[in-house]
């Protein structure tokens, strides 16, 4: 986890709510007008989350990334 780049806390609740959001993933932050689009931009850049169809998913290595820093279980939700 140390050697991970660090998330801001707003980088880290947009993980969360990807895992939230399941298979649907969220819809394009810009399009949707929504205040997370540089975050899940980054969580992209960082391979945690894909950008796919006018919507953000959540990769394996997110899930991953949300279960050793974040904590809890994905409610057996799937990775894009």
């Amino acid at each position: 986890m140390w050697n991970e780049p660090y998330l801001e806390t707003c980088c880290r609740s947009a993980l969360h709510r990807l895992v939230l959001a399941g298979a649907s993933g969220r819809p394009d932050a810009r399009e949707a007008d929504l205040k997370d689009a540089r975050c899940l931009d980054r969580l992209v850049s960082l391979g945690l989350a894909a950008h796919r169809d006018g919507s953000f998913a959540i990769t394996e290595a997110g899930v991953e990334r949300h279960r050793t820093e974040i904590g809890g279980k994905t409610s057996g939700r799937r990775a894009a």
